[in-house]
């Protein structure tokens, strides 16, 4: 039975950050969650402010959210999370799961902070969760099974794609799926750019560029196509594509 105070339907978070905000704003937008069940701490009001404007409960208390939800996703800065964890772990008990969308903290980590047998696991998450188009990946920690898998892993579909995979991958997809939202972004603005050189208005050039990465996201993803071979169907021999592509090649891309 839940302690006193706590709802299992009640969905918490430590930190209430920019990422922390997208999946929230992703799972009410899709209706897994109902925003007055979603209670956020934050040591200031200056990003709590954004939960309000959802709908949702905030603290400025970490252990009250413990206190009070049975899932609770930690979202605080990677150089924070230790202190954080030692601070709510005297609140820990059996009935919580506990996630950390930090970069870089081990589920080992994040055990040898915690009580024994906490159940735990990691996520990789991105900002296009946001937006219910995030990429992201999970991975279990020793005492978290496959019902707490499941439980994680159909929140998450709701802002987006999610996958379980081992720890290590965890890592590399900070780089492929955090960081490579800023990656995309400039190349999308590089791409843009050569259009607005060439006389194109702003922000017509920039809308293109978008729809143009948008609908070569699609095809990729629906068709299963390797990206070199849909790279491939674009160029024509001597066509101006060829010849673009050697000029991103020269410059490094």
């Amino acid at each position: 039975m839940a302690a006193a105070g706590r709802d299992p339907r009640r969905l918490g978070f430590v930190g209430a950050g920019r990422m922390a905000e997208a999946i929230a704003q992703g799972l009410i937008r899709a209706g897994k969650v109902e925003a007055q069940q979603v209670l956020a701490s934050a040591p200031t009001d200056r990003n709590l402010c954004h939960f309000q404007a959802l709908g949702c409960q905030t603290t400025h208390s970490n252990q009250e959210v413990l206190q009070r939800c049975s899932l609770v996703i930690f979202a605080t800065k990677p150089q924070v999370l230790p202190a954080v964890l030692t601070e709510v772990a005297p609140v820990v008990t059996a009935e919580h799961v506990l996630v950390s969308v930090a970069a870089g903290v081990s589920l080992s980590t994040l055990e040898e902070l915690l009580p024994p047998k906490t159940r735990v696991l990691r996520v990789s998450p991105n900002l296009p969760c946001l937006v219910q188009e995030g990429a992201m990946v999970m991975a279990r920690g020793l005492h978290a099974g496959n019902s707490e898998a499941r439980l994680l892993q159909n929140l998450l579909e709701a802002c987006g794609q999610c996958e379980e995979v081992p720890e290590a991958y965890v890592d590399i997809h900070t780089a492929l799926g955090g960081s490579g939202v800023a990656f995309v972004c400039m190349f999308s603005e590089a791409l843009a750019e050569g259009a607005i050189k060439m006389g194109m208005p702003s922000s017509l050039a920039h809308r293109i560029a978008a729809q143009t990465l948008l609908g070569t996201a699609k095809m990729l993803q629906q068709e299963g196509q390797h990206p070199a071979q849909l790279r491939t169907d674009v160029l024509t021999p001597a066509g101006t594509t060829i010849y673009g592509l050697h000029a991103l090649e020269q410059g490094g891309l």
